[in-house]
C-alpha cells in the first residue's frame, strides 16, 4: 500500500477536511514526513497550475493519489441530486474539468457529499437525479480513463448512501466500469455493522481508502481497531492508497507527523511498500 495525506489550496473553504493548506508548502511537508502522495481537495481545477504542480511533485518525489470534490458541495452548493438545470449543468462542467485534471494526476475523482442529499424528497426521485448525473459523468470519465470513487458518508453529514452495503447496491445500479468505492474508516465506524466484515463483504468495489481515527484525529489518536482494518485489507488483497483525511488537531504539522509515524513507523510499517 501507499500513504497519502489530504491537502488543499490556501483558498479552501473553512470546512474542508484536509490536514495541510497551501499546495506547494503541503507537498514539501508531506514529502519530508515520508508520505508517498497527496490528495488534492479542490473547489475548482482552476486552483491548480499544472506546470507548477508537476514541478512540485517531481521535485519532492510525490504522486497525486486522487482529486477530492467535497468542496464543490461544501463551498459551492452543487450536487448530483440538484434539481435546478443550471446547477446541474454547472456541476457537470466542473466534474468534466476534475476528470481532465485527474487524467494527468492520479486517475481518480472522489464523489463524497457532492452526491447530494435526499433532503425530504421521495427517495426514488432523489436517486433518479443522482443516477442521471452519474451516467453523464461516467460517459466522460470513461473517455478519459478516469475512475470515479463513490464515498459512503455518515448520517450526520448527509442522508444518502451512508454505509458500504448501500453504496455497493448503488454501484450495481450504476453498473459502469468507471464507478468504484472509496470507504472511509471514520464513517464506517459510525455506519457499518463491523468494519472488517464490511470491507470483506464489499471487496469487489474497494478502490481507495480514507484513514482517520474514531475522533477524526490522526490514526492512533483514538480507539479504532487498526489490527482489524489492516487484516481485512490484507484479506481482500488491497494494495492501493490509504489517505489520511483527518482534522488538523492539535495543529496540521503534529497531526501529519502522528499519522505517518503510527502507520509507517510502527507495527503497520510492513503494509507499506
Amino acid at each position: 500500500m501507499k500513504l497519502s495525506v489530504a491537502i488543499a489550496s490556501d483558498g479552501a473553504s473553512a470546512n474542508a477536511f484536509v490536514v495541510f493548506r497551501g499546495l506547494k508548502e503541503s507537498i514539501i511537508k508531506a514529502s519530508k514526513l515520508g508520505y508517498d502522495g497527496v490528495e488534492l481537495a479542490l473547489k475548482s481545477p482552476e486552483e491548480v497550475n499544472k506546470a507548477e504542480l508537476t514541478q512540485w511533485l517531481r521535485d519532492n518525489n510525490l504522486e497525486v493519489s486522487a482529486i477530492s470534490s467535497g468542496q464543490v458541495f461544501a463551498a459551492r452548493g452543487l450536487s448530483f441530486t440538484d434539481e435546478d438545470p443550471e446547477k446541474r449543468a454547472e456541476l457537470y462542467q466542473s466534474f468534466c474539468q476534475f476528470i481532465d485534471l485527474a487524467s494527468d494526476y492520479g486517475n481518480l475523482v472522489n464523489i463524497g457529499r457532492t452526491r447530494g442529499p435526499i433532503a425530504g424528497r421521495e427517495y426514488a426521485y432523489a436517486e433518479s437525479l443522482f443516477l442521471d448525473m452519474a451516467h453523464k459523468v461516467a460517459d466522460y470519465a470513461e473517455k478519459r480513463g478516469v475512475t470515479l470513487i463513490l464515498e459512503p458518508v455518515n448520517r450526520y453529514e448527509i442522508d444518502f448512501l451512508n454505509n458500504l452495503d448501500q453504496t455497493s447496491a448503488m454501484l450495481r445500479k450504476i453498473n459502469r466500469p468507471s464507478f468504484q468505492m472509496m470507504p472511509d474508516v471514520f464513517h464506517m465506524n459510525i455506519e457499518d455493522d463491523h468494519i472488517g466484515d464490511s470491507f470483506i463483504r464489499n471487496k469487489e468495489w474497494v478502490r481507495y481508502v480514507h484513514f482517520a481515527d474514531t475522533n477524526r484525529h490522526a490514526p492512533g489518536d483514538g480507539h479504532m481497531d487498526w489490527d482489524e482494518i489492516f487484516s481485512a485489507l490484507t484479506t481482500i488483497g488491497y494494495d492501493g492508497w490509504t489517505t489520511c483525511e483527518t482534522l488538523p488537531y492539535p495543529d496540521p504539522d503534529t497531526a501529519a507527523k502522528r499519522a505517518v509515524a503510527f502507520l509507517k513507523g510502527g507495527q503497520y510499517a510492513t503494509y507499506y511498500r
